[in-house]
Parts: C-alpha cells; sequence; structure tokens
C-alpha cells in the first residue's frame, strides 16, 4: 500500500461525501417546489447575491441559496483535492488525472445548474443536472479507492465472464439511473411550485420501464454477489458487490413504497440517496475486480470457481 499523509484521505473522503451530498440537498430543492427560489444566475435575485427579505419572501429562495452555497463549497473541496493530490501523492499521475477531472466536471456542473434555472427547470436539464452528479460521484469513489492502490498494472482476480458480467450491471445501472430522472421528469415533483415543467409522458408506463430495468438490474447484482463468492481471492470484491445487493433491496422498498403511496417527499429524497448510495457501491464492485497487488492477485490462467 502506498504511504501517504491521511489528511490526504481525508480530504478525498470528504470530496466524496460532499458530492453525494449535493445530491441530497438538490433533491430538497426540487421536492419544496424551490428551483426557482433564486429566480436568476449567478445572483440570486436582480441585484443581489443573497436572498432579499421582503413582506412577500418564502422560504423558497433560502433553500435554493443554501444549495448553491453548498455547491461552492463543493468547487473548493475539488480544487483542495487537486492540492492534496499534488501535496502528497504528485508523481501519482492517475490520481491527478482524477482530481482535474472532478474539479472541470465540477466547475462544468455549476454552469449547468445555472442553465437549468434560466431555461424555467426545463426536466432535460434537471436530468442532465443529476446524472452529472452520478458522474462525479464515480470519479470521486474511483480516487479515494486509488489512493490505497500501488502504482503497478491492475490485473484481473476473477475470469473474464465475471468481469464482463459486472460491466453489464454497470451499464444496466446507468440504464436505470437515466429512466429513474425521466420517471421523476413525468411526475409531480418539477422543482417549481408554481409552473412545474414535465417531459410529458405517462407516468405509470414509465415507472413500470423504469421497474422493469430494476428487476434486471437485481438479477444482474445477485449473480455477481454468487461469482465472486465462488472465486479464491475476490474477497474484496464480494464486500463491494454484497453492499450492492443491501442497497438495491433497500432501493427497492423505498422505490415500490413511494409509488404505492404517492410520491411523498421524503420517500423521494431517501431514493435520491439511496440512488448515489448504488453508485459508489457499483463503483466500488467494478473497480475491485482488478486489483493492482501481485502478491494477491492469480495469473489470468489460475482464475478458477470454485465449489
Amino acid at each position: 500500500m502506498p504511504v501517504t499523509s491521511p489528511w490526504l484521505r481525508r480530504i478525498l473522503i470528504t470530496n466524496l461525501v460532499l458530492q453525494v451530498l449535493i445530491v441530497v440537498t438538490g433533491g430538497l430543492v426540487r421536492l419544496t417546489g424551490s428551483g426557482l427560489g433564486c429566480p436568476t444566475w449567478p445572483r440570486c435575485e436582480t441585484g443581489s447575491f443573497t436572498p432579499v427579505i421582503h413582506d412577500a419572501i418564502t422560504f423558497h429562495p433560502f433553500i435554493e441559496f443554501g444549495n448553491r452555497l453548498l455547491s461552492m463549497v463543493v468547487g473548493f473541496v475539488a480544487l483542495l483535492t487537486i492540492w492534496a493530490v499534488w501535496r502528497w501523492a504528485r508523481d501519482r499521475k492517475p490520481m491527478m488525472g482524477l482530481a482535474l477531472g472532478i474539479l472541470g466536471i465540477t466547475i462544468g456542473q455549476g454552469v449547468l445548474g445555472g442553465i437549468t434555472v434560466l431555461t424555467g427547470l426545463h426536466p432535460t436539464t434537471v436530468m442532465a443536472h443529476f446524472l452529472v452528479s452520478m458522474t462525479l460521484i464515480v470519479l470521486s469513489t474511483a480516487l479515494v479507492l486509488r489512493e490505497r492502490e500501488p502504482d503497478v498494472p491492475a490485473r484481473p482476480v476473477v475470469p473474464l465472464i465475471v468481469r464482463q458480467l459486472g460491466l453489464a450491471t454497470g451499464a444496466v445501472l446507468a440504464v436505470v439511473l437515466v429512466l429513474g430522472t425521466v420517471v421523476t421528469g413525468s411526475g409531480p415533483h418539477s422543482g417549481d411550485a408554481e409552473e412545474p415543467a414535465r417531459f410529458g409522458f405517462d407516468p405509470r408506463t414509465i415507472s413500470w420501464l423504469h421497474a422493469d430495468a430494476v428487476m434486471l438490474f437485481m438479477g444482474l447484482v445477485v449473480a455477481m454477489v454468487v461469482a465472486t463468492s465462488l472465486i479464491a481471492g475476490a474477497a474484496r470484491s464480494r464486500g463491494w458487490w454484497g453492499a450492492v445487493l443491501l442497497v438495491s433491496l433497500g432501493q427497492g422498498v423505498i422505490g415500490y413504497t413511494q409509488y404505492l403511496t404517492g410520491l411523498p417527499e421524503i420517500l423521494v429524497l431517501l431514493h435520491m440517496l439511496g440512488a448515489a448510495a448504488l453508485t459508489v457501491t457499483v463503483t466500488g464492485g467494478l473497480l475491485t475486480l482488478w486489483a493492482r497487488d501481485p502478491a494477491r492477485v492469480p495469473a489470468p490462467a489460475e482464475q478458477t470457481l470454485s465449489a
């Protein structure tokens, strides 16, 4: 394991936590109808970067402004992440590449947030905003895992068919996330309390398409848990896929409950947090199908499924 400062890992984990938290606060903005609480960007209101107190003011500007403040913290920590990698791991180019990618996409996410406000919370931009956050969570998770790995070529710890199954599982998760955003863009939680913008799709039909994709995903996850349990030397990946299964089951319970109970805001918010947790765990499960510790990685010809 590479020797680095404990502060480097703390900063990397803080960055990951904030990338997840901004998804939750963004969901809170939408679920409270506060998406246009600050009707312009980058200012909150005309002539002011902060909400202006007046007799007719509601809580919406403060929720949206709070999310914007957190976005600034996320951007600062993304910049701090680059400094930390340069300070304690400057010779590790893969880590610096991930850190630079996180900062660049975080900046782009801020611009996309502004476009989302200026287009009146069009569901396409809201959808893109969420999916970009999932991308940032993937990169942030990869950076946390990479910090503990040596800089040697990665070698597979499972047979090719299991790696292909894992990649298919990740691809189906991407479909699940996209369909989930379409469900949201077709349902009642538009983000604007006064003028909701919707896709126009039938919410019931889209919800069932999303549920079908989730069922396929669950089947693949179970297959990955079984496969990694049967392979010697895949204990680390097995732990990650076990976590994926637990989160997936929780997501399924929340998803069906919110559908049957009329989409209460708290369950929708928990479902968004679960989506972020799934992204973290699936990323970990996929990356640990390879390893950079030669002492623990069997040669490809030696990789077998054991009874």
